[in-house]
């Protein structure tokens, strides 16, 4: 593993709401506020769907701006 591998923050939640341009508002599963997210690069080069109840794995960014949708559950 990398070192820069184990800084990096993941959760689990459930899209509430969709935006143009592959952007989702995301709610984590327990407590938590929603949080803006987009889709990473290997997704939408396979042109994965993700649809409004869809549970997604999302990486947090460190610096607090918007998370990365990486797995769809």
């Amino acid at each position: 593993m990398k070192e820069k591998d184990k800084n990096k923050t993941f959760i689990v939640g459930t899209v509430t709401e969709a935006f143009p341009n592959t952007l989702f508002k995301v709610k984590p599963d327990g407590e938590g506020e929603e949080f803006l997210t987009f889709l990473a690069g290997k997704m939408r080069l396979h042109r994965i769907r993700i649809l409004i109840g869809d549970r997604v794995e999302v990486e947090i960014d460190p610096y607090g701006g918007k998370g990365k949708i990486i797995k769809r559950l």
